[in-house]
């Protein structure tokens, strides 16, 4: 994409309501164009160590978008099952969080509230085990979602890491994002 326009000031607000229109216009038309490469540019960084699993971070992603998208979840739900775990590479501890931030305006508040959750909801299948409360998400029990997230643990997340599973690769999935990311944000932070 070939910038033609440049702004002439140094502070934000010297600008006025014709620059911020033209910044607008080029901010959405290269987010429009680039958005899905740069989320595969990220998700590629889970490749990599298994760190004790039978599989990396990014196998197991695609083993559970590849999950979802055949027993067929909407494609909102397959790219987040693919995403769910992108924030391990820059926000390990809140990596449920960031994932919910990147799919938040683009796809339903379920899918977004699963996502948010799944970290919590997945140490059902092990806290016991490290001293902690397996039972934590029962504080949800009242959410609306609260079923769909403990199905997307229990169908797409706890059982994703099989080496002899056929996960899709990577690329098969560009297209499927580029459906969800490609209309208008439902709303702007």
């Amino acid at each position: 994409m070939a910038e033609t326009f440049t702004v002439n000031w140094t502070e934000m607000a010297d600008g006025t309501a014709e620059d911020y229109v033209q910044l607008e216009k080029l901010y959405r038309d290269h987010t429009a164009e680039m958005l899905v490469t740069h989320l595969l540019t990220t998700f590629r960084l889970l490749e990599g160590p298994t760190l004790g699993y039978q599989i990396d971070r990014a196998r197991h992603s695609r083993q559970s978008a590849t999950r979802a998208l055949r027993n067929g979840e909407p494609d909102e739900f397959v790219a987040a099952a693919l995403l769910h775990d992108i924030g391990d590479v820059i926000a390990p501890e809140n990596h449920s969080r960031v994932a919910a931030a990147i799919l938040e305006p683009y796809v339903s508040d379920e899918i977004v509230w699963v996502v948010r959750h799944h970290g919590l909801f997945q140490g059902y299948y092990y806290q016991h085990h490290l001293g902690g409360d397996r039972d934590a998400r029962e504080r949800y029990a009242d959410s609306p979602h609260y079923d769909r997230c403990v199905d997307f643990c229990a169908s797409y997340d706890q059982n994703c890491f099989d080496p002899d599973y056929d996960d899709l690769p990577l690329e098969e999935f560009a297209p499927l994002l580029s459906e969800v990311f490609a209309g208008p944000p439902r709303h702007w932070a």
